[in-house]
């Protein structure tokens, strides 16, 4: 099923990618919609709070929720130093394959003057929105894992929110396309199925004592 997860998800990611990359990384229809929304709908106060919520997406935030996942998931001292390690290394390495695709993909962001907040480098896929994403997958299943459905189903509820607000907040803010927050979650997801497929097997190879 995970397997099947993430040929699903890096399908319809790298679909995304040949659109865009037809149209040389043009926005579409929808794209500038969107964006023209956000840029005309944006008092003081939702400004500041979306500010507030993509900051999250970035920096050592979505590290530490990485780390407290592979502790979470852990049994035991060793367990859950590896867990947290393989976490942390699970995160890094998305984002440092994301950070390539970024580059060779190399679509602008929307006008500059039409920011309101700060970003840096190439739009496609959007970083804080990957960062976020993976880093409440990891927390979802780490939770599920110990603690069981029941008892995990409203913190798994409240991350998704967080992972998909962190999303929006890029749009709203004017500083992605909405088809690059698309792509930053397919991204995350078919790496969150890699992971779901091969993490415990990893957990267990650096925990064996034997």
């Amino acid at each position: 099923m995970a397997v099947a997860g993430a040929a699903l998800c890096a399908g319809l990611f790298v679909l995304l990618a040949v659109l865009v990359t037809a149209r040389h990384g043009a926005p579409y229809p929808l794209d500038s919609a969107a964006h023209r929304w956000s840029v005309r709908h944006r008092p003081a106060v939702a400004v500041a709070f979306a500010r507030a919520v993509t900051s999250t997406g970035s920096g050592p935030f979505p590290y530490a929720c990485a780390a407290a996942a592979g502790a979470i998931a852990g049994r035991g001292t060793r367990e859950r130093l590896w867990g947290a390690a393989a976490a942390l290394l699970f995160l890094g390495f998305a984002q440092a394959v994301r950070f390539g695709v970024l580059h060779l993909i190399g679509r602008p962001r929307p006008p500059l003057a039409e920011w309101a907040t700060v970003a840096h480098d190439h739009s496609f896929p959007s970083g804080h929105t990957t960062a976020s994403a993976l880093a409440a997958g990891l927390l979802a299943w780490a939770l599920l894992r110990r603690a069981g459905p029941a008892a995990a189903a409203i913190p798994c509820v409240i991350l998704a929110g967080w992972a998909v607000a962190v999303g929006l907040t890029r749009i709203y803010l004017g500083v992605h396309w909405p088809t690059d927050v698309l792509a930053g979650w397919l991204y995350a997801l078919t790496w969150f199925a890699v992971g779901y497929a091969v993490f415990p097997y990893v957990l267990r190879m650096f925990t064996d004592t034997d």
